[in-house]
């Protein structure tokens, strides 16, 4: 239910950026128009589904957050272990180990290890004795075979601007037949017909599709797709079990990165520069207003915004991304905003109207603000609130939690604005000419 079509890709092309394993497949699966809640159950459903088919390791995710993960890490999966390392076979055992450790934790909705040992192959091994007693070269016997089996460009057609590669290859049927490929005839300089088996070893071997390298460092990457709580939680604990209870070779080594580590150096990026921009509007604030208390109220609308924000948070889940934490810088900016225009005007109240600062005053101009502080919350909510409501949805997994965050902080930083700020300001606030 809730599936509106499907489509497999399988296979790879002869020329590729990012070479896969053949034994991969990948599903586009389309779904109907839904909510955030039934697309949810719905690729609970695909998960379940697939994990009832054994032998296989799968992995579920919406396109964007698939393509966020492989900027990250490289890899389309929250959560990436590399397992770095001189020997390749203590390699893919520590991987194969950490792969069924993490597979046993609780959020852990699929794992794979990104190019598994034991893929198997045809192994073609020269004998230099036979191919001298015959008139071959091996660079003749391994171009015969590559135009054989892949083909060989051996002319070019024309069509308007177009260029098209004409390929001699043989045909499908004799390529399928794994026991047919030492029956490959092959042509020596003098026109004699030899078979491969004749001129080499043929025999089905246990390899890898590709040996991975990061930094000149040989590596095996462990992919984890994590589902039912935070990515943060399950790296923390990854990390504790995997120090605890694998042994690592000497010069082998595990190290954790993807979405979690991405966001921590976010968060980490944000607080700092948060900080100084919060130093330079301080600053500002005191030149424009001239006195402590009038940026002392100021800065309390922070606090009141805040109070929503980390309401809405733990009523979405609890789980603050980085979409949030732009959105409670953006919610700050906004509650500053109102805030400011709130204690600008009790200073052009006192001391260019020569009102005297006491209640009515104090009340007249939180009335005279009334208007323009709640249309900035209310044509401000109109624009987050559709993202609000299809957060979690695919394609607004960033969008989504900082609308949120922003609504939830707009209600509490607007009422407590208009309410709880002008009796701060009677009580501690000296609004005079003096001043």
């Amino acid at each position: 239910p809730g599936v509106r079509l499907v489509a497999q890709r399988a296979g790879r092309a002869d020329e590729v950026v990012d070479p896969v394993g053949v034994q991969l497949s990948e599903f586009e699966v389309g779904l109907k128009p839904m909510g955030a809640d039934e697309e949810d159950r719905t690729v609970q459903q695909i998960r379940s589904t697939l994990a009832r088919f054994p032998g296989i390791t799968t992995s579920v995710n919406t396109f964007l957050v698939e393509r966020i993960d492989e900027t990250i890490s490289g890899t389309p999966a929250p959560v990436v272990i590399s397992v770095f390392g001189n020997d390749l076979d203590n390699i893919d055992r520590v991987s194969l180990q950490i792969a069924h450790l993490v597979a046993s934790m609780r959020g852990a909705a699929s794992v794979q290890v990104e190019s598994p040992p034991g893929t198997p192959e045809l192994s073609v091994r020269l004998d230099q004795a036979r191919l001298s007693r015959w008139g071959f070269t091996p660079v003749e016997v391994m171009n015969a075979i590559q135009s054989a089996y892949q083909g060989v460009t051996v002319a070019q057609e024309y069509q308007g601007v177009r260029s098209y590669d004409v390929s001699v290859v043989m045909r499908p049927a004799d390529r399928k037949d794994i026991s047919q490929v030492g029956s490959l005839l092959l042509r020596n300089p003098d026109g004699l017909m030899v078979p491969l088996r004749d001129l080499a070893q043929l025999r089905q071997v246990s390899g890898r599709y590709q040996i991975t390298h990061d930094g000149g460092r040989r590596v095996q990457v462990v992919s984890v797709a994590v589902g039912g709580r935070s990515i943060a939680g399950f790296v923390s604990e990854a990390q504790r079990r995997v120090a605890r209870e694998i042994t690592m070779p000497k010069g082998t080594y595990a190290v954790f990165s993807g979405e979690s580590e991405a966001l921590g150096r976010s968060q980490r990026d944000l607080v700092v520069y948060g900080l100084m921009a919060g130093l330079g509007i301080v600053l500002f604030l005191f030149l424009a207003l001239k006195s402590r208390r009038a940026v002392g109220l100021v800065l309390f609308n922070m606090p009141f915004a805040l109070v929503g924000g980390v309401a809405s948070v733990m009523l979405t889940g609890g789980s603050l991304s980085l979409g949030g934490m732009v959105g409670f810088v953006t919610l700050f900016g906004i509650s500053l905003r109102n805030s400011i225009m709130l204690v600008s005007h009790y200073e052009h109240l006192v001391g260019k109207e020569r009102m005297e600062w006491n209640g009515e005053t104090a009340i007249r101009g939180a009335s005279e603000r009334l208007v323009p502080i709640l249309m900035t919350a209310i044509v401000t909510a109109l624009a987050l609130l559709p993202l609000a409501i299809t957060s979690g949805e695919a394609g607004n997994e960033i969008e989504g939690p900082m609308a949120v965050v922003i609504l939830g902080g707009l209600v509490t930083s607007t009422l407590l604005n208009l309410f709880v700020l002008p009796t701060l300001a009677l009580r501690y606030g000296r609004f005079d000419r003096a001043e």
